[in-house]
């Protein structure tokens, strides 16, 4: 097991890429006007890529076309003070091919928010990072 400078645990590459698919929920983290945004979304993870659907005119859609993008997701618990991180940076891309979106479309990836959600974006994980936290001593 490798320890940050911190002391937390490092993950490899293939323990981060089984959280992500572990949790339906992250956060994707954007540009919009020149600013950084931060927007939780609902994704599937299809290999290594992070798929989010989302409406073809929402803001997020308009904002991560052929941008550089990251998406974190976590798990955390207070009591014993343990928990885990995964950040990915990758660029994400609209997916405009039909057969590309109709194989999407058969994956179990079910929006919470209301509305259409008709767009795709596809982010490949091409920097994968995790950290885990085995408990401290309360303060």
């Amino acid at each position: 097991m490798r320890l940050d400078s911190s002391g937390l645990q490092v993950l490899t590459r293939e323990e981060c890429l089984r959280l992500l698919a572990s949790t339906p929920i992250g956060r994707i983290v954007f540009t919009d006007r020149a600013l950084p945004a931060v927007q939780p979304v609902t994704f599937h993870l299809d290999g290594d890529a992070i798929v989010i659907r989302t409406g073809s005119g929402s803001k997020l859609a308009a904002a991560t076309r052929r941008a550089v993008v990251a998406f974190e997701v976590d798990a955390f618990d207070p009591g014993p003070r343990t928990g885990w991180s995964v950040t990915v940076v990758g660029h994400a891309r609209a997916v405009t091919e039909p057969a590309e979106l109709e194989r999407l479309a058969r994956l179990p990836l079910h929006p919470w928010a209301p509305g259409g959600r008709d767009h795709y974006i596809v982010v490949r994980a091409e920097q994968v990072t995790g950290r885990r936290i085995t408990g401290g001593p309360p303060t």
